[in-house]
């Protein structure tokens, strides 16, 4: 008995007691050789090396760290989502007139536009996951993808693609579909789909801006929700699909305020996923009381508890009293933790050195030894 309970506590599958959200501080070297590239000093095979022996490296590095799963760190994209979005089939780039604004700052300039129809078929980026699935060994291989709802929340749709919104979705959930398989075939078992959407759905600010564009933020999360569920819908028994809902990570900087509570219910009790990355390293993101709505025992939440932001590391003490307050709604088997974001959504990466970045991981990984012991 004893030994199931703590089988059961320390987790053999995804998402783990201590996990991570995906991106990684780009490494100097990572940052140099994609100058060279975009000046034509190398070219995109000599880029790819660096970024094969900088990825191997990194990915020993999260495993000296003690944590079970890895990622590429995200070195061979600019973006979390673009850099996924403008390779489905349908989808074109283009240069903005300006970039998505955060607090204090904004970003370079880039947009995505649906030019024809969607579908996913010869996509660059599951060569990165066989990569990545390679080297991982006996770890576990993560691949991060942006969610469906991000192209339709950040992309412009021409109407000579799509004059109807029905038949969008429809197509969007579809490519989706073939890209969970597809990733599948090539051996990934953990995939995370990111998504900022819920979080702009939280804050008042962000839904009046919305309303300003002329859509309804309730039927919005209808029908994110619903595009989520056909995507994720029949893919294999051993295959864990997770979210991370992000009120924006730029430079150290963030967009959105407000609690769960606006999308507590949709999320945890409509999303045919299995487990969810939850932003809480600030009082931004409100209290632990929305969790009352994981009803599905098999749901895991994982807590975003430490900040990616900057390079202090918490108090332990004050991350287990956290813990402990969000095991009030949600059971502490169903309970994990990372740290609320990635390090880097934009490879320009937060303020903080890439040493203070392993220590936050491996703080993470302490703290959940301690908590599910």
């Amino acid at each position: 008995m004893e030994k199931n309970i703590l089988d059961s506590l320390q987790r053999k599958t995804a998402p783990f007691r201590a996990d991570q959200v995906g991106s990684l501080l780009r490494t100097d070297r990572i940052k140099q050789a994609r100058l060279q590239k975009a000046s034509g000093q190398i070219t995109a095979e000599q880029l790819r090396q660096i970024e094969d022996e900088e990825i191997t490296r990194i990915v020993e590095k999260q495993k000296e760290t003690g944590l079970q799963v890895v990622t590429d760190g995200e070195f061979r994209r600019g973006w979390w989502h673009f850099d996924f979005l403008e390779d489905l089939d349908g989808v074109e780039r283009y240069e903005a007139d300006q970039g998505i604004q955060f607090h204090q700052k904004q970003t370079k300039s880039r947009g995505i536009k649906v030019t024809g129809k969607l579908d996913f078929t010869d996509h660059p980026m599951l060569r990165d996951y066989e990569f990545l699935h390679g080297i991982a060994g006996s770890h576990t291989a993560k691949m991060t993808i942006p969610s469906p709802s991000m192209l339709h929340f950040r992309g412009e749709i021409e109407k000579s693609a799509y004059s109807d919104q029905e038949e969008f979705f429809h197509d969007l959930a579809g490519a989706y579909k073939k890209a969970i398989k597809a990733f599948y075939d090539s051996g990934c078992r953990y995939l995370q789909m990111d998504d900022t959407s819920w979080a702009y759905l939280c804050s008042e600010e962000q839904k009046e801006q919305i309303r300003a564009k002329g859509l309804d933020p309730e039927k919005l999360s209808t029908l994110y929700a619903k595009t989520i569920n056909e995507a994720v819908a029949g893919r294999p028994d051993d295959m864990k699909i997770t979210m991370h809902i992000c009120r924006g990570n730029f430079r150290s900087t963030w967009i959105s305020s407000g609690g769960y509570e606006p999308v507590a219910e949709v999320l945890f009790d409509n999303l045919n996923i299995d487990g969810f990355f939850l932003e809480y390293d600030s009082e931004r993101a409100g209290g632990f009381e929305p969790l009352r709505f994981v009803k599905r025992p098999d749901l895991q939440i994982v807590l975003g508890l430490v900040t990616s932001k900057f390079g202090e590391l918490e108090n332990p003490d004050d991350i287990k009293r956290r813990i402990e307050e969000a095991s009030r709604y949600v059971d502490l088997e169903q309970l994990c933790l990372s740290p609320q974001c990635g390090f880097a959504s934009t490879e320009e990466g937060n303020l903080l050195t890439e040493e203070q970045q392993w220590a936050k991981l491996a703080h993470v990984v302490n703290i959940a030894n301690d908590v599910w012991k």
